[in-house]
């Protein structure tokens, strides 16, 4: 794979006939990542042929996936045509279904929100959320203004894990009623479009790494807090959702041996001590289950002492959760996130130092072992809303041991 000067390497593609597939979303990944691009210069960052290339290309200006600007004159021989990604080629909604609200967003295959709201929810079961999510996606799409023809599907995030005996809908950071329902199949057939089902870590993964501080990032972990506690993991270039699509609910990893009790049934999880609903908790908030995190920003107005002490009592286990991590995972860096409000997010960042020793202080970092997230409340949104497209915009290296057909 060859170096251009000011451009950064992208996986490189194969040459197979069969690889059909993988290579168009190495080019369009190599095309997002570093913007316009000659076809010479995608040819030398993908390590494809010019053949290659130039069949490729045909085929996603076509498809309305990239568009040809004016040419460039950079030396000897025929100007290089620049391509970059089309934003009108295609679009997605994403949604986020969380305890408090349901946030929605449109975007376009650049990524740019072309309309986002929210509708307030209380703890909603599958009868309460999906019309909620109908009203949502029609003030959603009359407010966007799209060529509907091109909209690719939604994607939905909603709390982890899923599936799981004794976890899944149980406690008072679980979503009631969710067991088992065909969540899919049913807004599929309420809206006529495809979906995408998420839970909110991973879903804020891929959010951050297409919008946020990690677009660089090969391997990082994306702490998710939310009314309870997830991790997104994308490692190696790649989403890793492990067997069940429930890896990195790290929210019941036992941190406190003999610790807080979980209604999970284990004891010292780290969602005990880190999450919203543990800060309620912490703080001695009336009803726990009605707060807010605005609640929280107008606590630390009034009372940061308090928040300084919810903040202490959180250090340790999160200190041993980083350790774990960085120990199993050796990610380029942790990114914290989700729904805890900024000022609260920055001053339990600026308090982690210092960090246990972990394979993570090696000297030669090309990032911090901690970095806070820049895509804000709506990452999962964001994350869920590139779900439809994400196998257009992220090269699957898995694509390559599907057998062929024809």
């Amino acid at each position: 794979m060859t170096q251009i000067p000011g451009r950064t390497a992208t996986v490189a593609g194969t040459n197979l006939a069969q690889a059909k597939s993988h290579n168009r979303r190495v080019v369009i990944e190599a095309v997002r990542i570093n913007g316009a691009l000659s076809r010479a210069e995608i040819a030398r960052l993908t390590a494809l042929s010019s053949q290659t290339i130039s069949n490729i290309v045909s085929e996603l200006e076509t498809a309305g996936i990239l568009k040809a600007a004016a040419r460039r004159k950079t030396g000897r021989g025929q100007p290089a045509t620049p391509l970059s990604i089309d934003p009108d080629g295609a679009y997605s909604i994403g949604l986020q279904l969380d305890h408090r609200e349901l946030i929605g967003v449109v975007v376009d295959l650049a990524g740019k929100i072309r309309a986002r709201s929210l509708i307030a929810v209380d703890r909603p079961a599958p009868g309460q959320a999906l019309p909620a999510m109908q009203r949502l996606i029609a003030k959603l799409l009359k407010a966007a203004r799209i060529d509907r023809s091109r909209l690719l599907g939604i994607g939905l995030a909603m709390p982890g894990p899923f599936g799981v005996e004794g976890i899944t809908s149980v406690g008072p950071t679980a979503l009631p009623g969710w067991q088992d329902f065909p969540l899919a199949a049913e807004l599929g057939r309420l809206t006529g479009l495809a979906v995408f089902v998420e839970n909110d870590a991973t879903a804020a993964v891929i959010g951050e790494r297409l919008h946020g501080v990690a677009r660089s990032l090969d391997s990082f972990v994306y702490l998710f807090i939310g009314t309870g506690l997830g991790a997104g993991l994308f490692l190696g270039g790649h989403l890793f959702k492990g067997s069940a699509h429930n890896a990195g609910e790290i929210g019941h990893m036992i941190v406190e041996p003999e610790g807080r009790p979980c209604p999970c049934g284990n004891r010292g999880c780290l969602e005990r001590y880190l999450s919203l609903r543990a800060a309620y908790e912490y703080l001695k908030f009336p009803d726990p289950d009605h707060a807010s995190p605005e609640m929280l920003s107008d606590l630390l107005a009034k009372d940061d002492r308090r928040i300084s002490r919810w903040i202490g009592s959180v250090l340790p286990p999160m200190r041993r959760a980083v350790n774990i991590l960085e120990s199993m995972l050796d990610p380029d860096a942790i990114v914290l996130g989700g729904f805890l409000p900024l000022p609260l997010l920055k001053a339990l960042f600026e308090r982690l130092e210092p960090l246990p020793p972990s394979v993570g202080a090696r000297r030669a970092r090309r990032s911090p072992r901690i970095l806070l997230g820049a895509a804000g409340r709506e990452t999962s949104a964001l994350g869920a809303a590139a779900l439809p497209i994400f196998d257009e915009i992220n090269p699957q290296f898995d694509v390559l041991l599907k057998p062929q057909r024809g």
